[in-house]
C-alpha cells in the first residue's frame, strides 16, 4: 500500500512539474521567440536537476532557518508525517530523473 501511495505521489509531482514547466516554456517562447519543444526540453532538464538535487524540500527549509532562529526554534527535522511518502531519494528517482530523461529526449 505504501508503494502505491508513493508512486501516486510521484505521479502527481511529475504532472504538476510538467504543467508548470510547460507554462514557463510558453512564456519564454512568447517573450523571446523560438521553438517551444526545445525550450520545453531545456526547462524540463533544469527543473528535473533542481528537484533531484534538492529533494524537493531543502530550499524551503533553508529559507526558514532565519525565521526559526528569530523565534528561538530549532531546525526542522525531516520526519515521516504530513502525508508524505517519498523521501529525497524517491523524488530524485521517480520525479527528477524522469523529467531529465524526457527533457533530453525532447532536445535531442
Amino acid at each position: 500500500m505504501t508503494v502505491v501511495r508513493g508512486l501516486r505521489e510521484a505521479l502527481v509531482l511529475f504532472v504538476i512539474a510538467l504543467v508548470v514547466v510547460a507554462a514557463a516554456a510558453g512564456i519564454w517562447v512568447a517573450v523571446a521567440g523560438g521553438d517551444f519543444v526545445t525550450r520545453f526540453g531545456i526547462a524540463l532538464v533544469v527543473v528535473g536537476a533542481l528537484l533531484g538535487v534538492t529533494g524537493d524540500l531543502t530550499l524551503s527549509r533553508i529559507g526558514m532557518l532565519d525565521a526559526r532562529t528569530t523565534f528561538g526554534l530549532g531546525p526542522e527535522q525531516e520526519t515521516g508525517g504530513g502525508g508524505r511518502v517519498l523521501t529525497g531519494v524517491g523524488i530524485f528517482l521517480f520525479v527528477g530523473l524522469p523529467l531529465i530523461v524526457v527533457g533530453v529526449l525532447l532536445v535531442a
